[in-house]
C-alpha cells in the first residue's frame, strides 16, 4: 500500500479480498509473469478492500489471457 513504483504497472483486474487477490497473483507468478497486488487503502479487519493485481508495462495482455480473462 502507497508504494509508487507501482504506480504505472497495469492493473489486470481487482479482488475484493486478500486470500483470493494472492491465489491469482501466484498463478501469475509461475508463469514466469512479475505481479504484485496493490491496495490504496488498509484493508479491513477481514483482509478485504480494493485489491488490484498489477503487472508491469507489457506484460499485461500475456496475465490477462493466462487468467483466461474475457
Amino acid at each position: 500500500m502507497g508504494d509508487p513504483r507501482f504506480d504505472a504497472w497495469d492493473v489486470v483486474r481487482d479482488f475484493e479480498d486478500l486470500a483470493t487477490a494472492r491465489a491469482f497473483r501466484q498463478q501469475v507468478a509461475e508463469a514466469g509473469i512479475e505481479a504484485v497486488l496493490t491496495a490504496d487503502w488498509p484493508l479491513d479487519r477481514f483482509d478485504r478492500g480494493d485489491i488490484a493485481l498489477r503487472v508491469p508495462p507489457g506484460a499485461w495482455s500475456e496475465a490477462e489471457e493466462l487468467l483466461g480473462m474475457d
